[in-house]
């Protein structure tokens, strides 16, 4: 790939061919669409370059401190070796773009190949064609944003910072002394954020640019009718905030500050600039002086950086990433307008050419973005193994009365849609709940009459009168204790999802294949509803494709809900997707062959699902799984369409079916609305307890409950891949 870099030493700048980077975990490969070249911080540095030793020793005394210090330390030669070196070695420019991820490291699962993102960082936004990025400096582009202008994202979260540090309020009049490109982004949130603007800078096209996205008045330091401005808009006290946002050696920009800024105000440094404040000045008015870092909290934080350590919302509520995400937001809702910033875009084979026009003055910019060329890249169609269910099952025994039960998990679910109608049946006995807490498990069996309460899960997997173990605890320890439930030849009933992985899908079949005890039910419950099942047997018998659609309007879940813990207890819709797959193939009397999902952004759990399952025969599912609905809005309706004829389920309220040849009449509706909501949760445990008392079939053959899991988790590898995921039968 092409990256562009600079010798510090001679101040060569160059195109080089250097090796891709590698897609490390923790972070996503971007291939740049845009990059933004910093007419400030970056010129700055070019600049430097070019210069002798000594001017480069003039301009950063800060290094030459540490040369000092080396020599001290480790004696003239070495130092000089290591300066050398350093020296005369390519650096790379560039710190602000836009791409498409190419590529997913592992850890990451809120992004997928294709999308779009805003990059950030000087060791990560480079101008390259390829960059890797860590997880806490990108942020997904909203629908709709040009890239180009997302390619801002990074000079927009710096002077996001510095607004923030400035805490405007409402009515407030603020100074902007420097208006290059953070400047000028800095107008524009203030003004965004009701606050009254004026202007500094010697260059008239660029006071002129300021007045048009929002400024009351700009001009030239010197001039008198800046002071005038400041004088009218604040009835001569002085503005209430100053943002130095100006390069160069001069101390006339914190001077200005002092002399218009209000008593006790706020002046606060976003560029860098001279700060050699005049005590007598500062200390009269008691000015707050003020420092920006960069693109905000996380900046220069290695943990935050680099291993992607989010900060905590109620502690840090703007950090890096927030911020960036937030800038992109309000160009996206057009709060900010970058497009008349940006004065030049270059192809990015003419970067050199680029960079000396600009440090010659011949291209005099606020903004130039580099444009790179789009290469289409073939990814190999991403699959998903659904396990082949080849084992030769214990012939099952017949249970005498009562079934002996045990309750792995006594939360909300438990308590609420299991517990009860299993406490109210005759021939079961509720014998054992487990519990990690004692005191939940107390309540438990004071609740529902267990015989006893414990928090010793291999006793009860060795206790041989129980026969049918339910899991109902957390996502992530579905899979390991239906394993070892299995293994120790209890009938299994375990809540949705069943895995959250394909590896652990494997591990529950070969627990299988081990015990030979494929009693297993998985808690999908909705194809033993009686609306539904009564509207199913109204359609009837079907000999075309059909396509149904399913609108989950799964609603907004409560902060610090469990269901958001993505990296222990998967996605959302791992969780309760299987509900809605298994309830699209029982209609449709397959399992699906195909699965293609996207989300749209914005939204807890990874955003608004769509995912469209193919079948064997042709016929199709999509299910809509969104949270950004209205809450008055039914949670589920359903419709499946084929042969002339229509099912129609209304949130398991009311039930109707059309038949073709009846002039669009009903032909069949549910005769009267239920007394509540019954979505099957009763007659699936009935059908359950059944089997286990007989030793008949489980409810659900075990190949369809394989499938159903292997599809919820092929919507995920969906999302991050960007392509349909087939899913392969396995022999």
């Amino acid at each position: 790939m092409k990256q562009v870099v600079q010798n510090y030493k001679s101040g060569e700048l160059a195109v080089l061919d250097v090796p891709v980077p590698g897609c490390k975990p923790g972070g996503v490969l971007v291939r740049s669409a845009y990059s933004l070249i910093s007419t400030g911080t970056e010129l700055m540095k070019v600049s430097e370059a070019g210069m002798s030793m000594l001017g480069k020793a003039r301009s950063r005394p800060d290094q030459v401190a540490k040369v000092m210090q080396s020599v001290a330390t480790n004696g003239l030669p070495a130092t000089y070796r290591k300066v050398m070196g350093k020296l005369d070695s390519y650096t790379p420019l560039g710190y602000s773009l836009c791409g498409v991820v190419e590529q997913v490291g592992t850890g990451i699962d809120e992004v997928k190949v294709g999308d779009l993102v805003a990059c950030a960082g000087n060791e990560h936004a480079l101008h390259a064609e390829l960059n890797w990025v860590p997880k806490n400096l990108y942020a997904r582009v909203p629908d709709g944003l040009a890239p180009r202008h997302a390619a801002f994202g990074t000079v927009g979260s710096i002077a996001l910072q510095g607004v923030r540090r400035g805490e405007p309020q409402l009515g407030e009049v603020a100074l902007v002394i420097g208006l290059g490109l953070i400047g000028q982004l800095v107008v524009q949130l203030l003004v965004a954020s009701g606050v009254r603007v004026v202007g500094v800078d010697p260059d008239p096209v660029r006071c002129e640019l300021a007045e048009r996205l929002g400024a009351a008045a700009c001009g030239d330091p010197a001039s008198a009718s800046v002071e005038a401005a400041v004088a009218e808009l604040t009835d001569g006290h002085g503005v209430d905030q100053v943002y130095l946002a100006a390069g160069g050696g001069s101390n006339q920009p914190v001077e200005l500050a002092a002399r218009l800024c209000r008593d006790r105000g706020r002046v606060v440094d976003i560029g860098k600039c001279r700060l050699d404040l005049p005590w007598n000045a500062y200390y009269e008015k008691e000015l707050d002086v003020r420092f920006s870092r960069s693109y905000g909290p996380g900046r220069y934080d290695p943990e935050y950086e680099l291993e992607g350590r989010d900060y905590p919302i109620g502690y840090v509520r703007w950090t890096e990433r927030r911020n960036l995400a937030c800038f992109l937001d309000l160009v996206a809702r057009g709060r900010v307008d970058v497009e008349p910033l940006v004065s030049h875009v270059a192809d990015f084979d003419d970067a050199v050419e680029t960079y000396r026009r600009l440090k010659d003055g011949d291209l005099k910019a606020v903004a130039v973005l580099f444009r790179y060329p789009q290469h289409v890249v073939e990814a190999p169609a991403p699959e998903v193994a659904v396990p082949a269910v080849d084992v030769r099952p214990r012939p099952a025994r017949a249970t005498r009365t009562p079934v002996r039960l045990a309750f792995v998990g006594a939360g909300n679910y438990a308590t609420s849609m299991l517990l009860p109608h299993l406490a109210q049946r005759g021939g079961v006995e509720l014998s054992t709940v487990v519990t990690t807490t004692a005191l939940s498990a107390a309540n438990a069996q004071r609740k529902f009459g267990f015989a006893q309460a414990t928090t010793d899960l291999d006793a009860v997997l060795g206790d041989k009168a129980i026969d049918a173990v339910f899991v109902v605890t957390r996502h992530s320890s579905h899979a390991e204790l239906t394993r070892k439930a299995l293994l120790a030849g209890k009938a299994v009933f375990v809540e949705k999802p069943l895995a959250l992985t394909e590896d652990e899908l494997t591990g529950v079949l070969a627990a299988v294949e081990e015990s030979g005890n494929d009693r297993l039910q998985v808690g999908f419950n909705r194809r033993f509803a009686p609306l539904l099942t009564e509207a199913r047997k109204r359609f009837g018998a079907r000999t075309g494709p059909a396509h149904l659609r399913y609108l989950v309007n799964a609603g907004r879940l409560q902060h610090g809900s469990w269901y958001l813990q993505q990296g222990t207890e998967g996605s959302r819709f791992e969780g309760e997707g299987g509900h809605f797959v298994d309830t699209a193939s029982w209609l449709l009397g397959a399992d699906p062959v195909s699965v293609y999902a996207v989300a749209s952004s914005g939204h807890e759990g990874g955003g608004d699902i769509q995912a469209v399952l193919r079948y064997p025969d042709g016929s199709t599912a999509t299910i809509s799984y969104v949270t950004s609905g209205a809450p008055g809005f039914p949670k589920e309706t359903l419709d499946l369409v084929a042969d002339g004829k229509v099912l129609r389920l209304d949130d398991f309220v009311r039930a109707s079916v059309y038949f073709a040849g009846t002039a669009g009449r009903k032909k069949w509706v549910s005769s009267r609305l239920p007394k509540a909501r019954d979505k099957g949760q009763s007659a699936e445990l009935a059908a359950f307890v059944r089997a286990v008392r007989t030793g008949g079939p489980m409810p659900v053959p075990l190949e369809s409950l394989v499938a159903t899991t292997a599809a919820t988790l092929a919507v995920q590898a969906g999302l991050a891949g960007g392509a349909p995921v087939t899913l392969a039968r396995t022999r």
